[in-house]
């Protein structure tokens, strides 16, 4: 009965993987080139399975990408980092997902031609729901813990480069991110960010 039970086991679960629709949902935002990625999670007594990351996926919906280094951070509760990015020609792409804890994680358009700039689009992202954000070039990117002990991940299309990199304050007036949070704790560097007012977009 057991060897039976394992058996049916394995081939549902081989019948979903062959399933693509199934696996990994990707969804367009009212931020063009901004995607909410959500996989289908595995689970049973031993514990889960899904894929994070496919690049044929990817690719369905225009994405050209490759990953050349892979970042994680652990925060405790109400620690707000961000809005960072890098400005050409070492622009990042990244891959955002939480592994452990959950996260209010923030994506701000500063591509000056775009229909958007300025725009700003926040998800949660946990290890419950698995959910996942494809942030192009172009963004500026910041999260806010919402758990202790929350381990956060990203994989990026482009090294990290001191000279290039940037930051836009994360309260600024403009932009008006609701965080839904009074005084988190933010480095002094971020502290110190551009206003949205004052920032020249090199993208």
């Amino acid at each position: 009965m057991y060897v039976e039970k394992q058996v049916s086991m394995l081939v549902k679960f081989g019948c979903l993987l062959n399933n693509e629709k199934e696996i990994l949902e990707i969804k367009k935002t009212k931020l063009n080139g901004l995607l909410i990625i959500q996989p289908r999670v595995f689970e049973d007594e031993r514990g889960y399975f899904f894929e994070s990351f496919r690049l044929d996926k990817m690719r369905e919906f225009g994405v050209q990408l490759d990953f050349v280094q892979d970042n994680e951070s652990k925060s405790q509760k109400g620690v707000l980092r961000g809005l960072h990015f890098q400005n050409p020609p070492y622009e990042q792409g990244k891959l955002v997902r939480v592994v452990k804890g959950a996260v209010l994680d923030v994506a701000v358009d500063i591509r000056r031609n775009s229909k958007t700039y300025g725009k700003w689009l926040s998800q949660k992202l946990s290890e419950d729901n698995k959910t996942m954000l494809w942030i192009p070039p172009g963004f500026a990117h910041g999260f806010l813990t919402l758990e202790n002990d929350t381990i956060f991940q990203y994989k990026c299309t482009n090294y990290y480069n001191k000279e290039s990199e940037g930051a836009i304050r994360w309260n600024d007036p403009v932009l008006d991110i609701d965080w839904d949070v009074i005084k988190p704790q933010v480095s002094e560097k971020d502290e110190k960010a551009s206003f949205f007012k004052d920032f020249k977009s090199q993208f």
